[in-house]
């Protein structure tokens, strides 16, 4: 006898904020179900759920949460672009023998999804835009320096105004990357639409890749801080200067990961380190303020 029951419908995939809304909790309480054993897979560096599944599983699953659930440590990772301020902390850490931590290559956006998420334990961050609060918990802001962003480029190429650059081979970074903003908003106050300036660019995952593109000669002009313009022998044309840090969750700043890079930070060895790299000021480096929402 053949078997009757109806073929199970292709699985439907939702995101963290649709089963928040499937299961009507907050987003951040989705995490927290993740680790009571919410089926999930990962996608990229982001969580995906069977629909079907998280029916079944919320069915029989306890409708509060035991107080006793303990929260699980991020892992030892920071989310950044590779900013030579990070290089900087990093090497100070390893000389002084401090607790190891990575980072994974990220800009601005991606950085604080991947925080949000969990999956790390900080994220690079800057300017304006550093929040105060991340779903829903509160965030430290650990300031490294003051940097400045432009446009790199070969030297004797002389910029006389930032829309120069429109039709020349642009080394780019990725929308979600927060030098973008700064560099739309230059070239609307010189009157130029800023689509013009990305027609023959590419992009690139960081500051030190889009500045190995000018050096290896596949672009004319790059999006990157002075530190890497400089590092990679090139000639630089400042656009902006902003402060860059880290972020952390509040929760955590008792970690003792945490609580090293806050200490490295503080270091005068730490500034000597980023005076050897062109523009940075480190006149506040160390400083740490619990909910900071802009510069």
């Amino acid at each position: 006898m053949g078997n009757d029951a109806p073929p199970r419908r292709p699985a439907t995939l939702l995101t963290t904020n649709e089963v928040a809304a499937l299961l009507r909790v907050h987003p951040k309480h989705v995490y927290r179900l993740l680790k009571r054993g919410l089926p999930a897979r990962r996608v990229g560096d982001e969580w995906r759920y069977d629909e079907a599944d998280v029916l079944a599983w919320s069915r029989g699953a306890p409708a509060v949460e035991p107080a006793e659930t303990p929260e699980v440590s991020p892992p030892p990772l920071l989310a950044a672009n590779g900013d030579l301020a990070i290089e900087a902390l990093f090497d100070e850490g390893r000389e002084r023998s401090a607790p190891l931590v990575g980072f994974v290559l990220s800009d601005h956006a991606t950085g604080l999804a991947r925080l949000e998420s969990g999956v790390v334990l900080g994220a690079g961050c800057h300017g304006d835009h550093a929040p105060a609060s991340l779903g829903g918990e509160k965030l430290a802001w650990l300031h490294l320096a003051v940097r400045e962003l432009g446009i790199a480029h070969r030297k004797g190429l002389r910029l006389r105004r930032i829309s120069g650059i429109v039709g020349r081979r642009l080394a780019s970074r990725p929308r979600t990357a927060g030098i973008r903003r700064h560099l739309d908003e230059a070239l609307s106050r010189e009157g130029v639409e800023p689509e013009r300036a990305y027609m023959r660019a590419e992009e690139y995952r960081s500051h030190r890749d889009a500045v190995m593109a000018v050096a290896r000669g596949d672009a004319e002009v790059a999006l990157a801080s002075r530190a890497w313009a400089a590092h990679a022998g090139l000639g630089f044309t400042p656009v902006v200067a902003e402060a860059y840090g880290l972020v952390f969750r509040a929760v955590h700043l008792g970690d003792p990961r945490v609580l090293a890079l806050c200490e490295l930070a503080q270091t005068g060895r730490y500034r000597e380190r980023l005076a050897h790299h062109a523009g940075y000021d480190t006149t506040r480096a160390g400083h740490l303020q619990l909910g900071r929402s802009h510069s």
